[in-house]
């Protein structure tokens, strides 16, 4: 039995058949002839007066009682007398009480037992009553008794409030049996027994109502008004059983597992139809169930065993059933018995290498058939047949199935395919459909990797070639004792033609020409080593060429380069093919060819394409299926590497910041060693400047803020710090240097020195590294919890953790055994603190959900794996030399390296990536083949920290429509809405801008943004609202353009209000009138003045003057003739 390492891991159904059904209510089986009389009575008074006589004198024959009714003897003394019992059921349905009249008769002191069993959906023979009395003194006399049998409610009425659940019975079965006393026979003896020792024995069957027939039960109680309401809406309703069946897809698209402790974590509900539970319940101990998958190989397990599919039950243990690969290439298969202990055989034959199989495991009981199928028409291809005589245990929902690798066991080496649980049936091969949907991606992953066969041989070959001394150089000359010694002790021999046809080197044009260019010298002699540096040197010059001025114009004839090397398992260059076909990146987008890479890559454990595979499958985009547990098997894979990562001093590793290029504050602070900020902190530490040598150092240690990692400098400076300055940070992080012997000899009594005297000082960080050392070093337990509770007191994250593994391995002092719910807990806590490990954890119980405070989340467990994949350093040093190329201007390079990280699915670089198509939209257009700034802004806000400003932009395209996107004002208003929620003033701007132009407000979206729309139930007072939230939001001190938009509106409200007040009703009437008076007597006074026709003639003249108020209408005509005098009168004395 394969069970769980200690520490923290790095962690029979019987055939019933219903008797026959009762032709009346009552039983015809022991029951003798109605009103028959014994022979020698009938017709005879002189018997009846005797027997008269006789009760008279013998009353305690024919006494009465409550539940006995005497009867007439049937037979003389004479006679010998027959024990029976037979009895009549008044009403033949079930009742609530049915009255059930029992005749029977003892030839011995005797018991009398009757028992009312009931069978239903779920369960057979469930006795419901049971009545026993004694006769011990009217023997060989016939009785009867009148029983009221009284039957569980939840069988006899329907429904209501208090009755939830009635149930639905099939068989109602009445018995009833006579045991004598002395023959076995007694009230202390159990049923069963009792039941065996019958003498006479009868039953009839009771008519059982259907739940929806029944009547409703009078309880006597009278339902408050509102719940007597709700019950009433669901009353009448008949409840239907849910469509259901036992088949499950586990896995409906390619899985690439990278042969490393990762995988799959499926966890089965039970069934919500409860036939098909109380089916599977009853086969618990009798398993009837397939197992179907598709699977291809790259290669055989190098450990003991590999999982392929397995069950890990509550107590972390492995369940039934159980599928392991060996070394060998044998199934391994095992089984947990009914018993408790386990059980495993091994097949016979091997499963076949780079070729897609189908594996069908069937069991029915204690037989186990294992087939394996090849190709798509499913040629047989072996097939085995195991019985047992143990019974398996076998509880489906009791634990969680992994697919691949896991804490317990390293996976396989190569894809599953999809795979189909059938719970509750045994089928043949024939009978199964499990088809390998995905069947033109699967070719191409034959094809693939039939193609770097070709590639590694060829490498193989010509590498023995140029290296002297290799196994294989009888390529060259045929092998004897003669070449042997040449090749020993004379000059170096090369072929001078090389054993390939020219079709082959034209199809592998580009890996002959890489081969002739590079020194194999220095390659090392393994095989697989030298494929593996020579794929990378390849990849380097690959990656050269992209990084020139032109580079994107570089990479259509950069393809085979990165195809051979991804061939030699170099999958960087698989990452990249795949983010060139998935964005045509400056070749024809091809999306079957990027799952094939992407896919190829993850396999190959490369940390990129494993994210973008978590990404896509998190995410459901680009054709990948929307599937978390999927997800969560890549993201984890990278989660779990990472603080390894973060402690390895090598590899193009930097640290992850969140740097945004629309951020002109962060890029000034943006240096490198020659910068003006690197040469002032240096400066200021040489100085002795305690901040400026921890920042230094940090920077050193880690690669950030644009300096490349150098540890030995970071040491230097750390060290400097400590032993000059009192500042307990610096003396705390030489301290941690010290005792792991990061970049410097190790000296444990020199880092405890250091380590005790910044705790001293209060550091917290010093203090959990004192119970660190007490536990690691010492193993001394009880102080190194001391020191811990008081750093998790001091807000410590680190002991929180370490609290945590101590309950988790059971070694906290004075708890007995392991706690994992503490364990849990404390981990929650690390988590929230940013503790990677703590993270990783409670990522684990998210997705098994074995803790009962962590309920199975399987999205929450793929965003917290997410959170901790993204501080990768691998995926950091990508990030940063995307940011240097585009602080240097060099877009091409900027480009590449940006879309390399966005596909990633970090939010950063997609946003990034997105601000640099806007401001070079030619290089988007001409190179990428998708949409940049709509995919990668669309991107980034589907994602769990977004900014606001992502918001924004996504609700521009959708307010003004983006290229091929029409417009979608309810899009634009949920963008909008999701910005200003965030608090960005902006957004309450643009939908306060939305209702101005005549926009409607959804209410689920005043709701979202806790605007209640019944205090603002127009338009103007949810303008007002916004205006007034996008004022108190704006960082701006002066007037913003959210206060001079509050400001405008109110001057609109008021003078609205002006306009529409009664005193300008007044004064526009009393205006109105006096402008009609003045004009009535204008024109009156004109009338009355008109000139005779002479001076309507005169008035044509051009320079007569229009009359003027000043000049008295009555003048002379001869006045005209002085127009000078008339129009500038003098001033009167």
């Amino acid at each position: 039995m394969q069970r769980r390492g200690a520490g923290l891991g790095w962690p029979r159904q019987q055939q019933q058949h219903s008797p026959p059904p009762a032709v009346g209510p009552r039983a015809a089986a022991m029951a003798p002839p109605s009103g028959r009389v014994p022979p020698r009575l009938g017709g005879r008074p002189a018997w009846a007066l005797l027997l008269l006589c006789y009760l008279n004198f013998v009353p305690s024959l024919g006494r009465q009682t409550s539940l006995t009714t005497s009867v007439i003897p049937k037979a003389e003394q004479s006679v010998a007398y027959k024990d029976f019992i037979y009895f009549t059921v008044f009403e033949g349905n079930v009742r609530n009480v049915s009255e059930v009249l029992v005749e029977y008769l003892c030839s011995q002191p005797c018991i009398v037992s009757l028992e009312a069993v009931v069978s239903s959906e779920f369960r057979s023979s469930i006795p419901v009553y049971k009545k026993r009395w004694k006769n011990e003194k009217h023997l060989h006399t016939s009785r009867t008794q009148i029983v009221h049998v009284k039957f569980p409610s939840i069988m006899v009425y329907r429904d209501d409030y208090f009755i939830r659940h009635s149930i639905s019975v099939s068989v109602v079965i009445l018995r009833a049996w006579i045991t004598h006393k002395y023959s076995g026979g007694d009230l202390n003896v159990k049923w069963e027994e009792n039941l065996l020792h019958a003498v006479a024995r009868n039953y009839t069957l009771l008519k059982t109502v259907p739940p929806f027939e029944r009547p409703f039960k009078d309880h006597q109680v009278c339902l408050e008004w509102n719940m007597d309401y709700i019950w009433n809406l669901r009353a009448n309703k008949i409840p239907q059983c849910p469509l259901e069946n036992d088949v499950l897809a586990l896995l409906g698209f390619l899985y690439a597992s990278s042969g490393e402790n990762t995988g799959i974590v499926k966890k089965l509900p039970r069934f919500q139809n409860r036939e098909l539970e109380a089916t599977r319940h009853q086969r618990m101990d009798y398993p009837v169930f397939t197992v179907s998958l598709w699977l291809y190989l790259l290669h055989y397990c190098k450990s003991n065993l590999c999982g392929i599919l397995y069950f890990v039950d509550s107590n972390e243990m492995y369940g039934t059933p159980s599928v392991f690969l060996t070394e060998e290439g044998h199934l391994h298969i095992q089984m947990h018995l009914v018993k408790g202990e386990d059980l495993a055989i091994k097949t016979k034959f091997i499963v076949p290498l780079k070729e897609w199989f189908r594996l069908d495991i069937c069991f029915n009981g204690g037989q186990i058939v294992v087939t394996t199928s090849i190709g798509q028409d499913l040629k047989s291809y072996h097939n085995q047949t195991i019985s047992f005589q143990e019974d398996f245990h076998y509880n489906d929902t009791a634990g969680y199935f992994i697919i691949g690798g896991s804490r317990y066991v390293a996976g396989i080496e190569g894809f599953f395919g999809p795979l189909k649980y059938y719970r509750l049936r045994s089928l043949h091969p024939e009978q199964i459909f499990n088809p390998l949907l995905e069947n033109q991606l699967a070719d191409q992953i034959k094809v693939y990797y039939k193609r770097c066969a070709e590639v590694q041989e060829i490498i193989s070959v010509y590498r023995s070639t140029i290296q002297p001394g290799d196994e294989r150089q009888e390529v060259c000359d045929l092998h004897n004792s003669y070449l042997d010694l040449k090749r020993r002790y004379g000059r170096p021999l090369t072929c001078r033609a090389f054993p390939w046809e020219k079709e082959l080197r034209d199809k592998h044009a580009s890996l002959f020409q890489a081969l002739l260019d590079m020194d194999l010298w220095t390659v090392p002699r393994n095989q697989n080593e030298s494929v593996l540096e020579i794929g990378g040197r390849i990849f380097e010059k690959a990656v050269k060429r992209l990084s020139s001025i032109d580079g994107l114009h570089q990479i259509s004839s950069v393809v085979p380069f990165l195809m051979d090397s991804s061939c030699c398992g170099y999958h960087k260059a698989s990452y990249y093919l795949a983010v060139f076909y998935e964005t045509g990146l400056n070749v024809p987008r091809d999306q079957l060819q990027g799952m094939l890479y992407s896919l190829v890559g993850g396999q190959g454990s490369e940390r990129l394409s494993s994210m973008n595979l978590g990404y896509k499958h998190y995410q459901g985009v680009d054709n990948y299926p929307l599937d978390w547990e999927l997800s969560y098997a890549y993201y984890s894979n990278i989660a779990t590497k990472t603080p390894l990562d973060q402690h390895t001093l090598q590899g193009d590793q930097a640290y992850v910041e969140t740097i945004r290029l629309k951020d002109d504050e962060i890029l000034k602070v943006q240096t490198k060693e020659d910068g003006d900020v690197f040469m002032w902190l240096k400066h200021e530490a040489t100085r002795g400047n305690a901040a400026a040598q921890q920042r230094l150092a940090q920077m050193l240690f880690w690669g950030q803020q644009g300096v490349a990692k150098n540890p030995e400098a970071a040491i230097e400076w750390y060290a400097k710090g400590a032993l000059e300055t009192e500042d307990p940070a610096l003396i705390y992080d030489y301290a941690i240097v010290l005792f792991k012997g990061q970049g410097v000899k190790k000296n444990r009594r020199l880092a405890l020195e250091l380590m005790k005297k910044a705790a001293s000082k209060g550091l917290h960080q010093a203090v959990n590294g004192l119970g660190w050392y007490y536990h690691k070093f010492k193993k001394n337990y009880t102080k190194a919890a001391k020191y811990w509770l008081k750093a998790e007191e001091m807000g410590n994250p680190d002991a929180s953790y370490n609290l945590g593994v101590l309950y988790l391995d059971g070694i906290f002092p004075g708890v007995p055994g392991r706690n994992q719910t503490l364990a849990g807990e404390y981990f929650h806590k690390a988590a929230q603190g940013g503790h990677i490990e703590g993270t990783l954890w409670c990522s684990l119980y998210y997705i098994t959900g074995n803790l009962e405070t962590f309920p199975r989340d399987p999205e929450k467990a793929v965003v917290w794996a997410k959170h901790v994949a993204e501080k990768n350093g691998y995926l950091g040093h990508v990030i940063r030399k995307g940011l240097n190329a585009y602080l240097e201007g060099s877009w091409h390079e900027a480009l590449l390296y940006y879309v390399l990280a966005a596909e990633t699915g970090i939010e950063v670089s997609q946003t990034n990536l997105a601000h640099i198509c806007e401001e070079r939209p030619d290089l988007a257009r001409r190179f990428l083949g998708v949409n940049c700034v709509w995919r990668y802004y669309n991107f980034s806000v589907f994602q769990i920290d977004a900014p606001s400003f992502a918001y924004l932009k996504m609700g521009d395209l959708y307010y003004y429509g983006h290229q091929n996107q029409s417009q979608d004002l309810e899009s634009s208003v949920q963008m909008y809405a999701q910005a200003a929620l965030d608090g960005d003033s902006q957004g309450f701007f643009n939908l306060a801008l939305l209702i101005e132009e005549g926009a409607i407000i959804p209410h689920h979206i005043l709701d979202f943004l806790e605007i209640d729309p019944t205090i603002h139930s127009n338009n103007i007072s949810i303008l007002r609202e916004l205006y007034e939230r996008c004022w108190s939001h704006s960082n701006e001190e002066s007037f913003s353009p959210c206060s001079l938009a509050w400001l405008y509106l109110h001057l609109r409200l008021i003078w609205g209000a002006v306009l529409h007040s009664a005193l300008i009703y007044f004064l526009g009437t009393f205006l109105l009138s006096v402008l009609i008076a003045w004009t009535v007597q204008h024109f009156q006074s004109v009338s009355d003045g008109s000139s005779p026709p002479i001076a309507a003639q005169a008035s044509l003249d051009p320079t007569a003057s229009t009359a003027n108020p000043a000049v008295t209408p009555t003048a002379d005509v001869s006045d005209q003739d002085q127009p000078t005098v008339m129009n500038n009168p003098e001033p009167r004395g």
